[in-house]
């Protein structure tokens, strides 16, 4: 089980070097220093402290998915058979070992997990539900959404 989450206190230098950093993971930290008003060497300390803290999870480029061979994606609801923590542990750790799985979230509401999927086409897709999802024990229900144009999808939180 997670620990409750800490809330961290950021000030304006932390606010805009996680706002910068969201929109430019691969600025230099001399760079970032000089627009937000600090020292290099300070905002490296910064940088260091926000990572430590878990503020800053990790660094990563945002791939573009129809471009590597992964253009279709579904949103999968799944529903449980029984709401036991055997049921629930088993499937969360076999999801985690599934890489077309990009997030899978803990729901309130008609399904117990939503995933959100990305995969090659609609025969990895059938064989993904049939070699993977439907193999795991537990499972009453499976409902799929295909995504049919991004409106928005940002990775950026917006910081306060």
């Amino acid at each position: 089980m997670k620990e409750a989450t800490k809330l961290i206190t950021l000030d304006r230098h932390d606010q805009r070097i996680l706002t910068l950093l969201q929109q430019q993971g691969r600025i230099t930290n001399n760079e970032l220093a000089e627009q937000i008003g600090l020292s290099p060497a300070a905002c490296w300390r910064r940088v260091k402290a926000l990572e430590e803290s878990g503020v800053i999870r990790r660094f990563a480029a945002l791939v573009e998915p129809s471009l590597v061979g992964q253009p279709l994606s579904a949103l999968v609801m799944v529903t449980l058979v029984r709401h036991h923590i055997d049921n629930t542990v088993e499937f969360e750790n076999r999801i985690l070992q599934y890489p077309e799985v990009l997030q899978c979230y803990a729901t309130t509401g008609n399904a117990d997990f939503v995933l959100r999927v990305v995969i090659e086409d609609m025969a990895a897709y059938d064989r993904f539900l049939n070699e993977k999802l439907f193999t795991l024990d537990g499972i009453s229900q499976v409902n799929s959404n295909f995504v049919l144009r991004n409106i928005k999808e940002e990775t950026a939180i917006p910081i306060r």
